[in-house]
């Protein structure tokens, strides 16, 4: 649903087309700290998505608070719509 908190609501909409055609994200996160983030499609090949998981694993690494002690990510999994999820392996996290 169109936002004005995620931009899809805008009186500059030159702007907000640009953004979207090169590639801005955004992801949801919930209170219990998990993060939904679209990060491919089924068209994509193999390289195309696992250069953009690459890119938000470097981002939810950056963003982890110093004050946070322990393990920051304790599980992950991919899917699609309605599909069974895959989990990862995060000996790299």
């Amino acid at each position: 649903m169109p936002n004005p908190k995620t931009g899809t609501v805008t009186m500059d909409v030159a702007k907000a087309v640009s953004e979207s055609k090169a590639g801005k994200v955004t992801y949801r996160t919930d209170r219990d700290g998990n993060v939904a983030v679209p990060f491919g499609k089924a068209s994509f090949d193999t390289d195309k998505l696992a250069e953009n998981l690459k890119a938000i694993q470097d981002i939810v690494v950056k963003a982890r608070p110093a004050s946070v002690r322990g393990t920051y990510v304790k599980h992950a999994s991919i899917a699609s719509t309605f599909g069974p999820s895959v989990t990862l392996d995060l000996t790299d996290f």
